[in-house]
């Protein structure tokens, strides 16, 4: 079959298109013939070797899919029949197959139904980011019903689909994009929006987030473009608020403690590929829902055949990659 895969970790240019075996699914696993792929940042922290994790080479790339069973788990869990429209976010680390290949081997407690109707491209497009956001403010932040939160970057693929169903969960959302993209942010449901260029944006963040929380601060604060500012997000909290840390790989913020601990404050980092089964399937769920209604969506994706896995890699380190990155077998 064939696969974008590399030998080795390092730069864009490791990663080869080509043939390799096709899998044979193991008892526990369920082969799925590959409709498309998303090229996620996380992809290139595994193929670089800035993410240490088990890795079998050669080492197809990826680790978002969509497809249909084209073999059933030999050992014969029913679960799935042959034809079914499934989908999987965790493979390509831990020593899993990656999903940038014509099939993939995927584990049984790792794959989920797609919803009927639901575009394959469409969906590849924000698995990533509806299950990251799922994770960030459920699981780590703990989101209730009429806490205050604070978005930066929500205009983007993770920001949005946080926007969403912190809106969805009863909270109040204040958001930072850029200033085109104020109205779209205000259109999934934003309380306040503040251009995060603006030359008093400290100022005009603390009085959005005074006049959500009435006065009371922030529940939970998530940056996504890994830009920081601790210092501002630590004043903004409320008491036992957090800061959810889920991007910035290379960040070294100093930790204003005197002021996060006197108000039982607390700092939690998030990493998707640290989640559990079981937390992945809750995920799983919500963002079934959210693709089933049509409110996780992704406002620009470019379709690009698997050849184009290793400029795509390039594209996205490098900054000028358009819209979400998907790669569809040829």
């Amino acid at each position: 079959m064939q696969a974008a895969f590399f030998r080795a970790t390092g730069g864009p240019e490791v990663i080869e298109h080509g043939l390799v075996p096709r899998p044979v699914p193991a008892p526990g696993s369920v082969l799925v013939r590959v409709a498309a792929t998303a090229v996620n940042h996380v992809d290139t922290f595994v193929r670089s070797g800035k993410y240490a994790t088990e890795l079998a080479f050669p080492q197809a790339a990826g680790r978002d899919l969509v497809g249909v069973v084209e073999e059933t788990d030999p050992a014969g869990d029913p679960g799935f029949a042959r034809g079914d429209a499934v989908w999987s976010n965790s493979m390509g680390f831990g020593g899993r197959p990656g999903a940038a290949a014509r099939f993939a081997a995927v584990p049984r407690d790792r794959l989920y139904r797609l919803p009927d109707g639901v575009d394959p491209v469409q969906a590849a497009a924000v698995l990533h980011a509806g299950a990251t956001a799922y994770l960030a403010l459920h699981v780590h932040g703990d989101v209730q019903g009429g806490d205050t939160v604070f978005v930066g970057g929500a205009a983007g693929g993770v920001g949005s689909a946080l926007l969403v169903q912190a809106v969805r969960a009863g909270a109040r959302v204040v958001v930072s994009a850029r200033a085109t993209d104020l109205e779209y942010c205000r259109s999934l449901g934003a309380s306040a929006a503040i251009d995060y260029a603006s030359p008093d944006f400290a100022a005009r963040l603390r009085g959005a987030v005074a006049d959500a929380s009435g006065g009371r601060g922030l529940d939970i604060h998530i940056e996504t473009s890994g830009r920081h500012q601790l210092e501002l997000a630590v004043d903004l909290l409320a008491l036992r608020g957090r800061i959810i840390a889920l991007s910035g790989l290379a960040a070294t913020n100093q930790v204003p403690l005197g002021r996060l601990y006197t108000r039982d404050g607390s700092i939690r980092g998030f990493a998707i590929s640290n989640a559990t089964v079981a937390e992945l399937a809750a995920a799983a769920g919500a963002v079934n829902e959210l693709l089933e209604d049509g409110s996780l969506r992704a406002r620009d994706v470019t379709v690009l055949p698997l050849s184009a896995a290793a400029s795509a890699h390039a594209s996205l380190e490098s900054g000028t990659a358009r819209g979400k990155l998907v790669l569809v077998p040829q």
